[in-house]
């Protein structure tokens, strides 16, 4: 498939994007535009698919829940389905949707199913990397205020000697979560920006310590 005629379709997945309900503010376009420029960037250092991997990254949270759903680990499947029923819709080639629809399941963490091929690892990779770093760091706090979680425990705000709980705590969540992403990426070129990012995370929390 060719770039230009990607293109075209990236404007119809854009305008589909723009029209669908989102579960927070950290689910965003922004949050589909990084993704979809990272799984890029991911695609060209790993010579993968980009006719698998342009439609999946634009239409990876076509169905989004919030954290707590009781549906949450079963979000990637409905945007998987959704995602193969637009693309239909709009005459995508079809050859492409098994592989699309499996790169939308396998994105998700609370999903937890294996990706199978590159182009679902760039995909899984390129979502798990706006976790991190700075836009890592608001988007925490984005879906902690929505769900009303405190800022940090008073008591051992850095999990020292404490479990991270972070159905109560914003900051327990890069213990619990943010800080185990690196070690689950799938590409070499994904796990060197994820360490840079969560440098950059881990500076934050060390001004955060001197500041309270």
């Amino acid at each position: 498939m060719t770039p230009e005629f990607l293109l075209e379709y990236e404007v119809i997945f854009q305008a589909f994007i723009e029209k669908q309900d989102q579960a927070d503010a950290a689910h965003d376009l922004s949050h589909i535009l990084r993704v979809v420029k990272i799984a890029k960037q991911l695609a060209i250092d790993e010579k993968a698919d980009m006719s698998v991997i342009v439609p999946a990254a634009w239409l990876h949270d076509c169905v989004s829940l919030p954290k707590n759903h009781s549906d949450r680990h079963l979000a990637s499947t409905f945007a998987g389905d959704r995602a193969v029923e637009f693309l239909t819709s709009v005459h995508y080639p079809s050859e492409y949707y098994m592989a699309i629809h499996h790169a939308i399941r396998a994105h998700s963490f609370s999903a937890n199913i294996n990706p199978e091929s590159v182009e679902a690892k760039i995909v899984q990779d390129a979502d798990r990397l706006d976790a991190l770093g700075a836009v890592g760091i608001a988007r925490c706090m984005q879906v902690s205020g929505s769900l009303n979680r405190a800022l940090y425990s008073l008591n051992d705000p850095f999990c020292t000697v404490r479990k991270p709980n972070d159905t109560e705590y914003s900051i327990d969540h890069f213990y619990k979560k943010l800080f185990h992403i690196t070690e689950s990426l799938n590409t070499v070129s994904a796990q060197q920006e994820g360490r840079r990012r969560e440098s950059v995370m881990r500076v934050f929390l060390e001004q955060l310590a001197s500041e309270i």
